[in-house]
């Protein structure tokens, strides 16, 4: 293990007012279940920046600019990083974790490499995972990372089964869909440094091979419903997973999704992007 440096400082209170959240501050399980439905409702999960051009920044300063301050949403390495200061400013035992995403791969596909922050909360002596930035199947409640059989969540059933990649027994995650158990990613044993999440979100940013620089990827989670746009096509599914509507958007009603249901800023320069986001259409 690793000795963690200091935690970077986080303002509490302009967070919670973010997600809407005016609770208990005691670093309790009941404490943690309510921030993991609230955060997903009010920070989206979105890689705008990532088409614009702009980058991805993890510092902790800037990452509470974009997320906090102004309105908009990110992907893993923002979301959960402040996740994870805010965690630790109120006292939970809080370590960054790396997984092998799984979501929409074809069967036998060769293991992807790990790519994506999680993080895991340790209560009581038991470790929960908790993730705010898996998109429009992120998780709304912490789930017990060690625990057999199925979990609960405010947005649909989950389970955590082990699973072997290259002879390594991992801990997969996996969704109910409508009946059928759809993994998400596998959790790799022990703890991230801060400082090797920066070389992972330089790739997930840049590398060609990583589809968040070539296709736009956005959801909102609320206590009723998930939202997911992949480029234009919008899929709604309730509470229980249940598909409500899909569909491709021209670029006006994506727009106005990404403002009104999303619930990002939007900005005069992104409609260029979004312009070609909708020529793309939808990856397979």
């Amino acid at each position: 293990m690793f000795d963690a440096p200091a935690v970077a400082s986080v303002d509490l209170d302009a967070y919670f007012a973010r997600i809407g959240y005016a609770g208990p501050r005691e670093p309790t399980l009941q404490t943690l279940r309510a921030i993991c439905q609230k955060h997903p409702d009010a920070i989206p999960f979105e890689n705008l920046d990532v088409l614009l051009g702009r980058g991805i920044s993890i510092v902790p300063a800037e990452v509470d600019a974009k997320l906090i301050a102004a309105g908009r949403g990110g992907y893993c390495y923002e979301q959960n990083s402040l996740l994870k200061r805010v965690l630790a400013a109120l006292g939970f035992q809080v370590e960054g974790l790396m997984a092998r995403v799984l979501w929409m791969a074809p069967e036998g596909a060769p293991p992807r490499p790990r790519s994506h922050q999680v993080l895991g909360v340790t209560i009581d002596g038991e470790t929960w995972l908790a993730d705010a930035g898996f998109g429009g199947c992120v998780l709304t409640a912490p789930l017990r990372l060690f625990a057999d059989g199925d979990q609960a969540s405010p947005n649909g059933a989950f389970r955590i089964v082990d699973a072997e990649c290259d002879g390594v027994v991992e801990r997969q995650v996996q969704a109910d869909l409508s009946g059928r158990w759809a993994p998400l990613y596998q959790v790799a044993r022990g703890a991230w440094a801060p400082v090797d999440y920066e070389q992972a979100n330089f790739f997930t940013y840049t590398h060609p091979s990583s589809h968040f620089t070539w296709s736009m990827t956005v959801g909102r989670t609320t206590p009723t419903a998930r939202y997911a746009l992949k480029n234009n096509r919008l899929t709604h599914r309730d509470a229980a997973g249940a598909l409500v509507e899909q569909r491709d958007l021209p670029v006006d009603e994506l727009e106005a999704i990404l403002r009104d249901v999303i619930g990002l800023p939007v900005e005069a320069d992104w409609r260029p992007v979004l312009e070609k986001v909708v020529a793309w259409g939808t990856p397979s």
